[in-house]
């Protein structure tokens, strides 16, 4: 049985000085406190502000609410209103007229809705950037890989694709003055690729301490897509808890390839893959830091004139993500990078080495 009630919440609009009050109805459900489910007070305080966050700032919320909050991945009032309310119910286990009331007094506190363009342009001015190894990719990017967006790396074999994924795990670690965030990377690897030798050799010839940098790196073997996608999801909750600024999935597409077999599946894993990508972009929304994956290519039977080769994935994937870079081979250890797309730059390209000591310019 439920009780409403209502209550005023007073809080601050983030970003202003600004106080709301908004009136919402509390959302008590006596079924869902059950004693066994009830957090004690010694609990709460062992999990920490920083975990949970500002839900407590929800009208309603007690410590049963709370707590599957929490084990769903919903850490903060940005989680929860970035959020579908059919994704958070399967996720959390909360009843529908619950979570529905969540979300609305999330994006309430939170003021979600419209705003003029130049305090647009104020967030964007505080985008920072992760570097590439190479000043003219860094260049070409806008100062290198940026936060908030998912970048897509796709080409051919030994087009330089995990090298790069390989050198921004451990450029993210380097100070903000050397194009770092001082924070740490996740890897999910899908293939079998990941190498920490290749981390050590480009921690070394950045005069790293490459112990230190290995254990900067959360690192997890995909082993299916399920999997997969399930790696991601706890991302969030890792983000919050290890200063991760950086995800990398290496790559993105290799087990949905392989698992979908045939024309009859080929909407199923689409639309599987569509939401592993939202799932992916949520992320670089939510924790304000860079998600890059790399993807794999095929060749169009139907061009019979120029590079037949493309991102497989379809526009699923061309749609889903923000920044997108084909990666070509050159002479010898030079590779090109050229910008496919990008809300904000032109197309381009840009030469880069692939050296014993990681991504270096010419």
């Amino acid at each position: 049985m439920a009780k409403s009630t209502t209550k005023k919440v007073t809080t601050k609009n983030e970003g202003t000085d600004d106080i709301l009050e908004i009136e919402l109805e509390d959302i008590i459900n006596e079924e869902e406190l059950n004693d066994d489910e009830i957090l004690d007070e010694d609990e709460i305080t062992e999990l920490g502000d920083d975990f949970y966050g500002d839900i407590k700032s929800l009208p309603g919320v007690g410590p049963a609410t709370r707590k599957k909050l929490i084990e769903g991945g919903f850490t903060s009032l940005k989680s929860i209103a970035f959020c579908s309310p059919r994704l958070i119910q399967e996720e959390s286990g909360l009843g529908e007229k619950t979570v529905l009331k969540l979300v609305k007094a999330a994006m309430e506190i939170l003021n979600i809705g419209f705003k003029s363009a130049d305090a647009i342009w104020e967030k964007r001015k505080k985008i920072v950037r992760i570097t590439t190894g190479s000043q003219e990719l860094d260049d070409t990017l806008n100062g290198g890989i940026e936060t908030g967006s998912l970048t897509e790396f796709y080409g051919e074999y030994r087009t330089g694709k995990t090298q790069i994924m390989h050198q921004l795990c451990v450029n993210i670690q380097l100070p903000k003055s050397k194009g770092g965030l001082n924070a740490k990377a996740l890897y999910i690897d899908t293939e079998g690729t990941f190498r920490p030798e290749r981390i050590i050799s480009m921690a070394e010839g950045l005069d790293l301490d490459h112990k230190k940098v290995l254990k900067n790196i959360v690192y997890a073997r995909a082993y299916n897509s399920d999997h997969q996608m399930m790696l991601a999801k706890d991302a969030s909750r890792l983000a919050v808890e290890d200063n991760i600024k950086l995800i990398v999935v290496d790559s993105l597409i290799g087990h949905f390839r392989s698992e979908y077999i045939g024309r009859g599946t080929l909407a199923d894993r689409q639309q599987t893959l569509n939401s592993h990508l939202h799932d992916l972009l949520r992320l670089a929304e939510l924790h304000e830091l860079a998600v890059c994956v790399t993807n794999q290519v095929q060749s169009d039977p139907g061009v019979f004139y120029g590079n037949p080769t493309r991102a497989t994935g379809g526009n699923i994937v061309a749609h889903g993500s923000t920044i997108r870079i084909y990666l070509r081979k050159g002479k010898g250890d030079q590779r090109v990078a050229k910008i496919v797309d990008a809300p904000h730059l032109p197309e381009a390209e840009a030469i880069f080495l692939i050296t014993e000591e990681g991504i270096k310019g010419l």
